[in-house]
């Protein structure tokens, strides 16, 4: 996405409040490891609250995060719910997290392995037969972790044609998708490498995850990922939105950049149905909901503990972060993360946590301006993991 300048105003952070001792950050039984020191130590708030006033004056229209560690959660926000308008960015507010849905879907997967009803060895095609070429031999470890050589559907030519500009993207903004629908795009394509010898981010993965979640379970991948995750939890604030466009409750406005003659013009892309996404990107949720769903996630209390470590097998991909079993992993200042990162027109997210779950942070930014969002979200990650 072409970034692009617009005078923006910040908004005030909120102040870090206590977690009591039942909280979600409670004391460690046992006496604690030099790197259990280091991530308990407590936000810092002028530092955090400084990077998101700085991205939205130059590169986010609006931006929101939520830090946990030390007992204490410190949420802040910079920039405008909507330009034009002076209403601050609400720091507890909805948005659309993109391909963080990737880790739900991960998780109702690796319960059903759990359970014995599926396999991480089992074929696609013994699940969905005649869907996919090559699903004889496809696995569904390979699925979960992008080893398996499937083109990424929103790569295809036929998807960038589709989506190719702002105003095809507007146009098709209330178009609803079917999975079946998504999978076409891919039909015919050869598989970019042998399966298994390399990796490559596909959202085609998940498209079949969820018709395999379906298949084994006889509902739909959102209504089990509801049981099985986010009822556990509390997840309130989060849903899997399906054909629906709206963004129900508070929340930060969307946008992509229209160029008409030598201006660029900010195209509000908040209403949108995200079916085009599906199980590969269509979750909205709070940063609190993804600060309690990844440190549930990571310290194994969705999971067995055989399944647990298969979630946490590293796969190398040559990025800034390497990938387990549907979660992204990445050192920072010595500390390794668990997480994911996610996108969707006119929003982006990321949610990252300790292993061992003392401290998280999640941030959501509506991209705007000619600034690096990037480099903000590396200053963020630095100032919410520094270990003293």
């Amino acid at each position: 996405m072409v970034s692009r300048r617009t005078t923006l105003k910040t908004g005030a952070g909120v102040v870090a409040v206590a977690v009591g001792g039942g909280g979600v950050l409670g004391a460690s039984p046992r006496p604690a490891s030099a790197e259990e020191i280091a991530t308990s130590v407590e936000p810092d708030a002028a530092g955090l609250q400084e990077v998101l006033d700085e991205m939205a004056s130059s590169a986010a229209s609006g931006v929101l995060a939520e830090v946990r560690g030390g007992g204490r959660v410190w949420r802040g926000s910079g920039g405008v719910a909507e330009l034009g308008e002076g209403k601050p960015v609400v720091a507890g507010g909805r948005f659309r997290a993109g391909s963080i849905t990737k880790s739900f879907v991960a998780a109702v997967v690796l319960q059903l392995v759990g359970e014995g009803r599926l396999r991480l060895g089992d074929s696609v095609e013994r699940w969905l037969p005649g869907v996919v070429a090559e699903g004889g031999r496809i696995t569904v470890r390979q699925l979960l972790q992008h080893t398996s050589g499937i083109v990424n559907y929103t790569n295809t030519r036929a998807f960038r044609t589709l989506y190719g500009g702002v105003d095809q993207v507007v146009g098709l903004r209330d178009r609803t998708w079917t999975p079946q629908e998504l999978l076409k795009f891919t039909a015919g394509e050869a598989l970019l490498f042998e399966l298994g010898t390399s990796w490559m981010y596909s959202n085609t993965n998940y498209i079949l995850l969820a018709l395999v979640i379906e298949r084994v379970t006889g509902n739909h991948y959102a209504r089990e990922a509801e049981r099985r995750v986010l009822r556990p939890l509390g997840l309130r604030g989060t849903e899997f939105p399906g054909r629906r466009s709206v963004i129900v409750g508070s929340h930060a406005h969307g946008y992509l950049p229209r160029r008409v003659g030598d201006q660029v013009e900010p195209v509000d892309i908040t209403r949108f149905n995200p079916s085009v996404g599906g199980a590969s990107g269509e979750v909205v949720s709070t940063a609190a909901d993804l600060n309690r769903f990844f440190r549930a996630l990571v310290t194994g209390r969705l999971l067995r503990p055989e399944q647990q470590r298969e979630l946490l097998q590293i796969r190398s991909t040559g990025r800034d972060y390497d990938y387990g079993l549907g979660v992204e992993t990445k050192v920072v200042n010595g500390t390794r993360l668990w997480g994911h990162e996610g996108d969707i027109f006119g929003y982006q997210a990321a949610s990252w946590s300790t292993e061992d779950g003392r401290r998280q942070l999640t941030v959501s930014y509506n991209p705007w301006g000619s600034g690096d969002p990037e480099s903000f979200i590396e200053r963020l990650l630095a100032v919410a993991f520094r270990n003293r």
